[in-house]
């Protein structure tokens, strides 16, 4: 059998030319490298993420910031969020929601949206190293849980009700990154917070009656640290429409802060386990006043052994110590409420009641 003649070896300015010719026909700009990972597994191609896929699916791209965690990263977050939920802190925060739009709306004369955005569990170190500045943290103390919380308005949020309250509802929300807060400013933002946390003090009235007072407002996170970096808070955004214009307000609550509070904020339902229901009270005392009972009027009590009544047989007669003068008791439930003397209304036998509960107490202690 004749041997295959071998086919010539290919030069390297022909291998070259080879790998330019499938990068071009591949129009993806790609070098060697790439075009053998596009080709691998049976020659089938392969999509190539850019920079911008992979930084999507690791939560790091510019636009994962305000929509939350993303990808990878909100993976990584997930062991900070398994902690102890709250359900009666969504039922505050929701009545705080119809509370602040109703004040913005009187504050600011024109038409404002509160919306709760999300309730989640940060560590608190991590929530500071994200705060975007410039921003308004107030520190504020929590008067009955002997504690602070942590109230942070967006720029966004401060220029935009700056700019709504000095008239300029129609003109364009500029950038004004990097800019320090004027004085004028600050006094609106201190109204604006005393504001925010009234509604804040009455939405937690019916769990504990909690007042929150500004102690100062700061620009760095540095020096509004009120817990430790490693312990948890639960982090509230609140988002604010002013006439289009949208800006946020994040508050910032340690769980060491809420601990007086917790047995009430772990309930379902409000009055379910604490509180008092003044309507379920009034109810109950009324009909009260409708409940029928049962009353004994007891002559007299006496003792006998089992072989005593054993041998008792039918005719046998007892002899009672009562005498027609003799006190009656009145009995419910086997307890003595009333004393009485035995008499006669009509045709049916009576007891007039002589002494209540109130009297023979007193008898006893005397």
């Amino acid at each position: 059998m004749a041997d295959t003649p071998e086919a010539p070896a290919k030069s390297e300015e022909d291998l070259l030319k080879e790998w330019q010719n499938m990068a071009a026909d591949d129009g993806s700009g790609g070098g060697g490298d790439d075009m053998a990972a596009a080709m691998a597994e049976g020659g089938q191609p392969q999509k190539i993420l850019d920079q911008g896929e992979i930084d999507a699916l690791l939560g790091i791209d510019a636009g994962s910031q305000a929509d939350g965690n993303r990808g990878v990263r909100a993976l990584l977050d997930q062991s900070v969020v398994n902690y102890e939920k709250l359900p009666m802190l969504e039922v505050v925060y929701d009545k705080f929601e119809r509370l602040l739009s109703t004040s913005l709306r009187q504050y600011t004369a024109d038409n404002v949206d509160v919306t709760i955005m999300n309730m989640t569990s940060v560590r608190f170190g991590d929530y500071l190293n994200q705060i975007p500045l410039p921003a308004g943290i107030v520190v504020v103390n929590a008067v009955g849980l002997e504690d602070y919380v942590l109230l942070v308005y967006e720029s966004n949020l401060i220029y935009a009700v700056v700019d709504v309250m000095l008239g300029g509802r129609k003109s364009r929300q500029v950038s004004v990154a990097g800019r320090q807060f004027t004085a004028i400013e600050r006094k609106i933002l201190d109204t604006l917070t005393d504001i925010v946390l009234s509604n804040l003090g009455e939405a937690f009235g019916p769990i504990a009656p909690i007042q929150f007072k500004p102690e100062r407002m700061e620009v760095n996170p540095r020096f509004t640290v009120i817990s430790q970096e490693a312990n948890v808070a639960i982090l509230v955004t609140v988002k604010v429409d002013l006439e289009g214009r949208e800006g946020r307000m994040q508050f910032c609550l340690p769980y060491a802060t809420l601990e007086p509070i917790r047995e009430q904020l772990l309930q379902q339902f409000m009055g379910e386990k604490f509180g008092q229901d003044n309507i379920w009270e009034n109810h109950l005392s009324q009909e009260l006043y409708h409940t029928t009972m049962e009353l004994d009027a007891v002559l007299d009590q006496m003792s006998f052994s089992l072989s005593e009544v054993l041998e008792w047989r039918v005719g046998d007669t007892f002899m009672l110590n009562a005498r027609p003068n003799s006190p009656i008791r009145l009995e419910c439930g086997g307890v003595t409420k009333m004393v009485g003397q035995m008499g006669k209304a009509l045709d049916f036998k009576a007891v007039r009641i002589t002494h209540n509960v109130t009297d023979l107490n007193n008898l006893k202690q005397s």
